[in-house]
């Protein structure tokens, strides 16, 4: 940001202070405005005029986080929309930082938009080429969210705890984003190494365990279908070999004897003929 501006923001006081820090914030990536004037910078005047006693750090921390993700989300809105018009035309067409800014979205998707809030330029790109490339609103508005809560309250502390210094801080501001990217990718890495190491530990045996029973049925499962292919058969056969009317009080001992049979039907059809 020019010399001449930091210079001007630091007069303001009360509402006035807050409305101007926060439109320069929200229109980085709702406008572009990022290509002229950091959002960060504006974060750290926010957080020196709050050291003067010229606004309260609480409220502009509040300003800065909201015009923050309310700005990020219209740059989302803008690139949805007006993304493959915009990168036919200047200060777009064959900008380097879209080729990384897409390369990025396409390696880590919803977190990109949080790696980007910390990276002058990428912030103020990711939103717009977050919303061509069809990324659920629900995710981006969480990593939108997540992020500038992270970077608006860091950067107002900053610039509160540098004071007067804080033109300095500002000079040296991109340094500390890189480290703070670098320390953020390692920590992300870590965790998601972690956590697959756990899944296998958790799952793995019991995967393995399934997929021998599948295979190999145990001695159990054996002799379970040997028992019932012998019921079966014996079902089919009327019963085991041997087995009379006395052990099967349903059943009839001349079931056998056609006789008999014929004179059942006899009984039961009264004067009908026998054929």
């Amino acid at each position: 940001m020019p010399a001449s501006i930091t210079t001007w923001l630091q007069h303001f006081h009360g509402p006035v202070a807050y409305i101007v820090c926060g439109a320069l914030v929200f229109g980085e990536a709702a406008v572009l405005l990022g290509f002229v004037i950091p959002g960060e910078t504006a974060a750290l005047i926010g957080g020196f005029l709050a050291s003067q006693h010229h606004v309260n750090l609480l409220g502009m921390i509040v300003v800065v986080v909201a015009c923050a993700i309310v700005g990020d989300s219209t740059g989302y809105e803008v690139g949805k929309y007006l993304g493959p018009w915009l990168l036919q035309h200047r200060p777009l067409r064959d900008h380097a930082g879209v080729r990384r800014g897409t390369a990025l979205i396409a390696r880590y998707g919803g977190p990109a938009v949080f790696l980007g809030r910390w990276i002058a330029l990428a912030r103020a790109l990711i939103p717009g080429l977050t919303g061509m490339s069809g990324m659920r609103y629900r995710t981006f508005l969480f990593f939108n969210a997540l992020g500038g809560i992270a970077w608006g309250t860091t950067f107002v502390l900053i610039g509160y705890g540098a004071g007067n210094s804080y033109a300095a801080v500002a000079k040296t501001i991109g340094v500390y984003s890189l480290i703070i990217v670098a320390v953020l990718v390692v920590a992300v890495a870590a965790f998601l190494v972690i956590r697959r190491r756990r899944e296998h530990r958790r799952w793995g045996p019991q995967a393995e365990g399934s997929a021998e029973a599948e295979g190999n049925p145990g001695p159990g499962a054996v002799s379970a279908g040997v028992s019932g292919g012998q019921g079966d058969a014996l079902h089919h056969r009327g019963g085991p070999p041997g087995r009379g009317a006395a052990d099967d009080p349903g059943g009839r001992a001349d079931d056998g004897d056609p006789s008999a049979r014929d004179g059942r039907l006899q009984g039961s059809g009264g004067d009908q003929p026998v054929v």
